[in-house]
């Protein structure tokens, strides 16, 4: 019996009624159809619940609204009763034959607790879709095939990730004391011997933030996400030797690199009066560039790299700024973010 005959999809949707029936007929479409479709209307305002429902996907509707992503998600857990489990964001949907792909790692391998696929923005045209799509053609062609390679995915992204229900139970489901639930349950799951898993060859496409008042919101989230995850689980991740390196130097770059990045660099051009010290913004470029254009050719999008690289130092800017933000605010004020603001 194919997997995902055995799989519930659970889909968290709050006012996405312009996005939320092509998720759910994406899912419908696929290679292997799932058992079940149950989206979540986390108390919207708009339509969500009634397209949802007239696309072919099981809604359900609590009293009052969850919170977060992380709630929602766990209210449709409970009505899980097969062996697997999947999430999807209510703005994401998925290449035909995608959750077919996700489920292999679980065939036969026990250990395997979570599987994450391939994220491609599904528009990119503003600056910051541009820059967004550049950053996942880095992360997906480069970074997290290395960490895979090394059994130790940093993020089993949470807009596209499956999950053996027995093991995402034993975890607690979705956690709610970070705003980065899905970096909490990877890392919970490593703590507990299990194994995550990455599948580049199924890919799902969600709609990113298209204005810098949409991305500045996940932004703040995910970096104060990070940082509550570094405090909440340094201790039981330094017995992992790849992924405590990974998390160190990712904890680097986002307090030194940013520090030269945003302030260093400025005042040093200005001080000495060497505006060619600036340049060093773009030093990494070639870096960059090689896995990115190795992402785009494989999949004809060479053009549109090129043309988007620049948004990319823009976006890694605006990001340094959040994540000193959130060091500071977490850190050195102790003042956590607690509530879950929806970007996209």
């Amino acid at each position: 019996m194919p997997l995902a005959d055995q799989l519930t999809v659970i889909i968290p949707a709050y006012n996405e009624e312009a996005s939320i029936a092509d998720t759910v007929r994406s899912v419908l479409a696929q290679t292997t159809v799932p058992t079940r479709v149950i989206v979540v209307d986390d108390q919207s305002t708009d339509e969500t619940a009634v397209l949802a429902r007239a696309a072919g996907a099981e809604v359900i509707c609590p009293l009052e609204n969850t919170g977060s992503k992380a709630g929602a998600q766990n209210l449709a857990l409970d009505l899980v009763t097969t062996p697997y489990c999947m999430a999807i964001d209510g703005d994401t949907t998925l290449a035909p034959d995608a959750i077919e792909l996700l489920m292999r790692p679980f065939e036969g391998d026990p250990a395997v607790a979570a599987a994450c696929g391939f994220v491609v923005p599904r528009h990119v045209s503003t600056v910051w879709e541009r820059g967004r799509y550049v950053e996942y053609l880095l992360s997906f062609t480069f970074y997290k095939p290395t960490q895979d390679y090394y059994g130790s995915p940093l993020i089993s992204s949470g807009c596209f990730s499956a999950y053996r229900t027995d093991r995402l139970r034993e975890a607690g489901g979705w956690s709610e004391r970070t705003r980065a639930e899905d970096m909490d349950l990877t890392w919970t799951f490593y703590q507990a011997g299990h194994q995550v898993r990455f599948v580049p060859d199924a890919v799902c496409y969600p709609i990113e933030p298209h204005d810098l008042d949409f991305m500045s919101k996940q932004l703040k989230r995910w970096s104060h996400g990070f940082v509550q995850n570094v405090s909440l689980h340094w201790k039981g991740i330094l017995h992992l030797p790849f992924l405590s390196t990974v998390v160190s130097v990712a904890l680097f770059d986002a307090v030194v690199a940013s520090v030269i990045y945003l302030i260093v660099l400025p005042l040093l051009a200005i001080v000495l009066q060497a505006p060619l010290l600036l340049l060093v913004y773009v030093i990494d470029v070639p870096a960059v560039l090689v896995p990115v254009l190795v992402g785009a050719w494989r999949r004809g999008e060479v053009v549109r790299a090129l043309v988007s690289l620049p948004s990319f130092f823009v976006l890694r800017t605006v990001n340094g700024f959040f994540m000193l933000e959130a060091l500071v605010t977490e850190v050195v004020l102790r003042r956590p973010l607690l509530v879950y603001e929806k970007g996209h």
